[in-house]
């Protein structure tokens, strides 16, 4: 099967909500999608999520932005997000995939380093070797230092969130290079109060 037998666009979909865990979150949330330099990306948000739309890497790009810039703000953040590729029917904001491959975030994000917790599943659908190819990402994930072990329904990542950003950056792009529709589920955590449970 071809990537592009499912839907005839690459274009590249996240939608995701913030949760500041503070009295002042409408404050934090507005505060961080003015910051975030989203001008390579379709953006859209509403009453309870923002969604974003244009080339994998400018995705990401923006997704991690919104995360460090409110994770940076010391109070306990958590962001929830789902991304896709090749949704049937998906086209809207198609303009965005002739942008070039400069990240616009990326050199004000490296001032921070974020300690971050991540549950991901990783969904490539319509293969029947499906188990394989996330077999693979969670092989990239260790070799990159940033897994820490399955979990019910999600695989857990620990580590600066530069590096889990890139996780799961590779493991969503290398899969969408397997099959053609693939989403990836991902709730990501900085500043908890809660005890982070020993890696091994």
């Amino acid at each position: 099967m071809s990537p592009l037998d499912c839907g005839s666009s690459r274009i590249v979909g996240c939608r995701f909500s913030l949760y500041p865990m503070s009295d002042r979150f409408v404050d934090i949330i507005l505060g961080v999608l003015e910051r975030v330099d989203r001008s390579k990306v379709w953006m859209s948000t509403d009453d309870i999520s923002t969604c974003i739309r244009g080339k994998a890497v400018h995705v990401f790009d923006v997704a991690k932005a919104v995360y460090v810039y409110a994770a940076a703000t010391g109070n306990h953040v958590v962001w929830n997000g789902t991304f896709s590729v090749g949704c049937p029917g998906d086209g809207e904001g198609d303009v965005y995939l002739s942008e070039d491959e400069e990240r616009m975030n990326e050199s004000d994000l490296q001032q921070h380093s974020i300690e971050t917790a991540c549950q991901f599943a990783l969904y490539p659908l319509g293969k029947p070797d499906y188990m394989q190819i996330i077999y693979e990402q969670i092989e990239r994930a260790k070799a990159r230092g940033t897994f820490s072990g399955g979990a019910h329904y999600a695989s857990r990542l620990d580590g600066d969130a530069h590096v889990v950003f890139a996780t799961l950056e590779e493991a969503f792009v290398q899969a969408s290079e397997r099959a053609s529709h693939v989403t990836m589920t991902a709730a990501i955590s900085a500043n908890s109060p809660s005890r982070k449970p020993d890696r091994g």
